[in-house]
C-alpha cells in the first residue's frame, strides 16, 4: 500500500485490558503486593470503600497462601467484563471440604479462621478450588460506571 492507494477503512473494537498484575509472592513480599494491587486496583476504577474492601479481601488471600499454603502463592489481577478479578494461588496441602463449606461467620473470640470468611465478605464472588496440589482462589469486584455513564 502506497500513500496514494485509497485508505481502508478500519473497524477499532475497544478492548478491555487484560492482565493487569502477575506476581509471585512469599512472607517478605505481602506488603509490596497489597500496594501494588492497590494502585492497579484504583487505576481500574475502584475507589473509597470499594476500593478498601477489595484490597483487604486481597491481602487476607494471600497472607492465608503465605500461612497455609507452603510459604509462597502467585496472584493474577485482570479486568473482565466490568469486574475486578483477582486469583490468589499456593502449593499447600489444600483446604478441606468441612472448611469450605463452613460460612459462618468465625467466633468473635477466634484467633484464626477470618481470612476466607472476610474475603467472601468484602468481595462480590469467591470461588475456591483446592485439593493435595494446591489452592485457587478467585474473588472479583463490580467496576462502577464512570461518573455521567449508564450502566
Amino acid at each position: 500500500m502506497t500513500n496514494a492507494d485509497p485508505r481502508v477503512p478500519r473497524t477499532v473494537v475497544p478492548i478491555e485490558p487484560a492482565l493487569l498484575l502477575a506476581e509471585a509472592f512469599d512472607r517478605a513480599r505481602v506488603t509490596e503486593v497489597r500496594h501494588t494491587v492497590t494502585s492497579c486496583a484504583r487505576t481500574a476504577g475502584l475507589h473509597g470503600q470499594r476500593l478498601d474492601d477489595f484490597v483487604l479481601a486481597v491481602n487476607e488471600l494471600i497472607t492465608n497462601a503465605v500461612r497455609h499454603g507452603g510459604g509462597r502463592g502467585a496472584l493474577r489481577l485482570w479486568r473482565r467484563d466490568g469486574r475486578l478479578v483477582c486469583e490468589v494461588a499456593d502449593e499447600g496441602l489444600g483446604i478441606s471440604t468441612q472448611r469450605l463449606d463452613d460460612r459462618a461467620r468465625p467466633a468473635p473470640d477466634t484467633a484464626g479462621g477470618w481470612g476466607l470468611w472476610l474475603a467472601r465478605q468484602l468481595s462480590d464472588t469467591m470461588e475456591v478450588t483446592s485439593g493435595a496440589t494446591g489452592t485457587v482462589v478467585r474473588i472479583t469486584a463490580a467496576i462502577p460506571a464512570p461518573a455521567g455513564q449508564a450502566d
